[in-house]
């Protein structure tokens, strides 16, 4: 399996419910560094995994619309504890319709002549020493 890997980051601030949380149940702030890493089994056809300028434009996209918010005050948030798991699978699902829209250039979508990408992980690095991740199986483009 081939893999490329990208990299941003982005700062929120937020609070947790619960008292699992600890003193993070009080307003703080976190910056993550995210790695975008897409799979696949066989290259495109131009002989690599996905545009790595595309990759890079559509994640820092997804990325600037959490990027110096307060998550506690995002309405689709409401209710939510915003954990770095949570942000993880968001991000996953908003890059993966990206995907499924064209967003990674055409030979991204599954072809004929070369399968497409396949999988994908989204790691949000909270420190040098913890991180969480949430990776899936992409779905499969239906040629038109």
């Amino acid at each position: 399996m081939y893999a490329v890997n990208v990299r941003d980051h982005f700062m929120i601030a937020h609070s947790f419910r619960g008292e699992v949380f600890g003193p993070a149940q009080r307003m703080h702030g976190a910056t993550y560094v995210v790695d975008l890493e897409l799979r696949r089994e066989a290259l495109d056809a131009d002989g690599i995994v996905v545009d790595i300028g595309l990759a890079t434009q559509v994640l820092r996209e997804e990325l600037a619309a959490l990027n110096f918010r307060n998550l506690d005050e995002v309405p689709e948030f409401k209710g939510r504890n915003t954990t770095t798991e949570f942000l993880a699978r968001l991000i996953f699902e908003r890059v993966a319709a990206r995907i499924a829209a064209g967003g990674l250039g055409p030979h991204a979508l599954s072809t004929p002549q070369a399968p497409g990408l396949q999988q994908m992980r989204v790691t949000l690095n909270e420190s040098h020493v913890a991180w969480a991740s949430y990776e899936g199986v992409l779905p499969v483009a239906v040629p038109g």
